[in-house]
């Protein structure tokens, strides 16, 4: 199994949803966090005073599935997720040793369907 990270712009979320809906996946868990990478934050202003904000909102899908269909899925959140511009995000894959479901005991990739 395999779980896949995807840190996104607040705005590409319902985009990557829909792609995600589309292709069959049943379950994600997202969360809204802060972070910054080569966009380094902006620069705004507050009563004529100019002050830095460091992180940035962003969003944070996380999805677990059979390690066979991490591929497509990572390929369908790029597309979505994509605008071109720095601050896209990124994602990260990981293996997932095991998972249970909680209320059948059902064990491994039996448990994420």
């Amino acid at each position: 199994m395999m779980k896949i990270e995807a840190i996104i712009r607040p705005s590409k979320l319902d985009d990557v949803k829909a792609a995600l809906d589309e292709i069959g996946v049943a379950g994600m868990t997202v969360m809204h966090v802060m972070g910054c990478g080569k966009q380094r934050g902006r620069t705004q202003y507050y009563r004529g005073q100019e002050y830095t904000v460091n992180l940035l909102d962003k969003v944070k899908i996380e999805v677990v599935v059979p390690k066979d269909d991490a591929a497509p899925i990572v390929e369908a959140i790029s597309k979505a997720a994509s605008t071109g511009e720095i601050g896209d995000g990124k994602i990260f894959l990981s293996e997932v040793s095991g998972a249970v479901r909680i209320r059948t005991g059902e064990q491994g990739a039996t448990a994420l369907r």
